[in-house]
């Protein structure tokens, strides 16, 4: 007869109690579970925080306030709940160019802040609980690993650690936010968990919709051109990575509303995802195309085609949903329905892109962002020629492209504006060849996930199915780890562990 295992142990790998003899017996009671927030100690820490806080809510103006309230609220909601800290921390974490620009009292990385509160109040529970459980090295983890070891190694012989180890923290993050994901969204806090990320999305697109609309008040870089409309950028105070986020959370919102079209799992509906999932496809979507990114709608594109495809459960059907899309978008662009702005967006670039050296290349105002960016690319195969195995090291694009930059073209963009190119060169062959590996795993576990859930757990991965799409296409022509948007990578990827046979054993 085999042994039993417990379902902790199923979900995830728990920490021996060895460990917790040497680290938690200062944290430790008599009895650890007793422990609740309502006792004696905890109360008059309760008492002096209220009291010290509306000590200062009546000295400050109202706006300062707010915000004071707000984070008070935060923390003492990350506190109780880690999960409420990852949501706080990414809302606060994409407003780090915003701030940055704008407000500079105020720390421009305070989102990690409560990413790293979150962290510790989920490691102080297992510890006072004896009880902190990792998930299992199997599925996107290990060769999340092995894109982070192999990272790890092109740092080894970086051309600059400044700018290679914030980006070596960024993948750290994720794995921690994957963690905490992983262990706390249980069945009853994954709707919440999901709402609170439709949630900081739409309020992103609010704030893309509103820049779209100034009307000759906003910034008159990002003004289309023949219009009185400018591109929304959100608080990135970059449209195209905006858009990348946007793209990402749309497909996110349109998957759970197809799967809680389906009829399967009626009882399991949520009122909260339902009404975020049903009212924020609209803003999302036109802050998208207000974002005025090729690439994001290319992204978006090929996430619809993906969902369709994966949303019936036979793949004949599947292929017919795709090729249904695929002629009713011919039929509108044969119709001239498209409009001609848009149809010029996504076409006009074609004419400069080209598969040769364009030091030679004339430039003018109708090519010189296509010439730009692929200026930038030869840069980058040209640092990977030269560092073939382990690249200049992870984040060492900018600082390198000194050496390999084209003579009409010498400054740097910061990145190569295509992730792959731009992994080629800072992480080599090793790095770029992990990465694939990792991204392979993961759309291979979606898909198999679309295969088997029912009701909201289908949505949700079909939204995640689509979310990796978008990410993967729009990264041809971006890098959108920028801006603290790797936060929602992470927690996403937490929500397709969460849907992983072996975390929902019972």
């Amino acid at each position: 007869m085999g042994r039993h295992i417990s379902p902790q142990r199923r979900r995830g790998h728990r920490v021996q109690p060895l460990f917790f003899s040497a680290i938690s017996a200062p944290l430790r009671c008599e009895n650890p579970v007793s422990l609740k927030w309502n006792g004696p100690l905890i109360s008059g820490l309760g008492i002096a925080l209220g009291l010290g806080v509306g000590f200062l809510l009546i000295r400050l103006p109202p706006l300062e306030a707010l915000i004071l309230f707000g984070l008070t609220a935060l923390t003492i909601g990350t506190l109780v709940e880690p999960l409420v800290g990852l949501v706080g921390g990414l809302f606060l974490g994409l407003l780090r160019a915003y701030l940055q620009a704008e407000v500079p009292q105020v720390p421009a990385q305070i989102g990690h802040l409560f990413v790293l509160l979150a962290v510790a109040s989920w490691a102080a529970r297992g510890l006072l609980h004896r009880d902190l459980r990792l998930p299992s090295p199997r599925g996107v983890l290990l060769p999340l690993l092995g894109f982070v070891g192999a990272a790890w190694l092109s740092l080894w012989s970086a051309v600059d650690l400044g700018y290679g180890l914030p980006e070596f923290a960024k993948w750290v993050e994720i794995i921690l936010v994957l963690w905490i994901v992983a262990e706390r969204a249980t069945p009853r806090r994954l709707p919440w968990l999901v709402g609170g990320i439709l949630l900081v999305g739409l309020f992103q697109a609010g704030v893309g919709l509103y820049q779209f609309g100034l009307r000759g008040e906003g910034p008159e870089h990002f003004l289309i051109a023949g219009t009185d409309f400018y591109r929304a950028y959100g608080t990135f105070e970059q449209p195209n990575p905006y858009a990348g986020y946007i793209g990402m959370t749309l497909a996110l919102a349109a998957g759970m509303f197809l799967g809680l079209m389906g009829w399967e799992g009626r009882g399991g509906r949520k009122p909260l995802v339902v009404l975020l999932s049903l009212c924020g496809l609209a803003p999302l979507a036109a802050a998208l195309l207000a974002s005025w990114s090729r690439g994001a709608w290319i992204g978006l594109a090929a996430a619809v085609g993906a969902m369709a495809f994966a949303w019936p459960r036979r793949t004949r059907w599947g292929v017919l949903a795709v090729a249904v899309l695929a002629g009713g978008a011919l039929a509108l662009y044969l119709a001239g329905l498209v409009p001609q702005a848009v149809l010029t967006r996504l076409t006009d670039f074609a004419e400069g892109v080209r598969l040769q050296d364009v030091r030679g290349v004339g430039i003018n105002d109708a090519n010189y962002a296509v010439i730009e960016r692929l200026a930038h690319w030869q840069a980058a195969l040209e640092m990977w020629r030269y560092h073939f195995w382990t690249g200049v090291g992870l984040g060492g694009y900018e600082p390198a492209y000194p050496r390999f930059a084209l003579i009409n073209w010498p400054i740097a963009l910061g990145h190569a504006h295509n992730i792959y190119l731009n992994l080629l060169a800072e992480t080599g062959l090793l790095g770029l060849l992990a990465y694939l590996a990792f991204w392979g795993t993961v759309f291979w576990r979606t898909w198999r996930a679309t295969r088997t859930a029912t009701g909201l757990a289908r949505g949700l991965t079909l939204g995640l199915l689509g979310a990796w799409t978008h990410l993967s296409v729009h990264h041809l022509f971006d890098n959108l780890y920028v801006n603290n948007a790797h936060l929602l990578v992470g927690l996403l990827l937490g929500l397709l562990i969460t849907q992983s046979p072996s975390h929902q054993e019972p």
